[in-house]
């Protein structure tokens, strides 16, 4: 079983810049896949990003490419989403997931993920 908290939203003008924390609890992170998704109103959950269990490969959406990077501490059981040159569209909730898999494989779909943190506003204004 894990546990997953986001904290670091927040509101910040377009251009700027926030860090995402997703503090786990339980064992099985280090095993765990971890993908941040976002969700704007009236919209679907959409992915964002996501980072092996190990942290050695990583893979990010076109929208956010070259702007974000995801990692992770497993020896603190904490992933990480690092926002640079923030854009009014990035406006969301964002959540983190996790999934326990054997290999260093990562997951881009919604139902890919077996937990999920309860959210964290991201605003970003014009």
């Amino acid at each position: 079983q894990v546990q997953l908290v986001e904290s670091g939203g927040g509101l910040v003008q377009a251009g700027g810049s926030l860090r995402l924390s997703c503090a786990a609890s339980g064992r099985a992170f280090s095993r765990c896949a971890v993908g941040w998704f976002r969700q704007a109103p009236e919209k679907e959950r959409e992915f964002v990003a996501t980072i092996s269990r190990s942290g050695g490969t990583s893979y990010y959406a076109d929208s956010v490419k070259g702007r974000f990077t995801i990692s992770r501490d497993n020896a603190q059981n904490t992933a990480y989403l690092q926002m640079n040159s923030l854009k009014p569209e990035d406006t969301a909730v964002y959540y983190c997931a996790a999934v326990v898999n054997v290999w260093e494989r990562l997951y881009r779909g919604v139902t890919d993920y077996e937990y999920w943190g309860q959210g964290t506003q991201v605003t970003v204004s014009s």
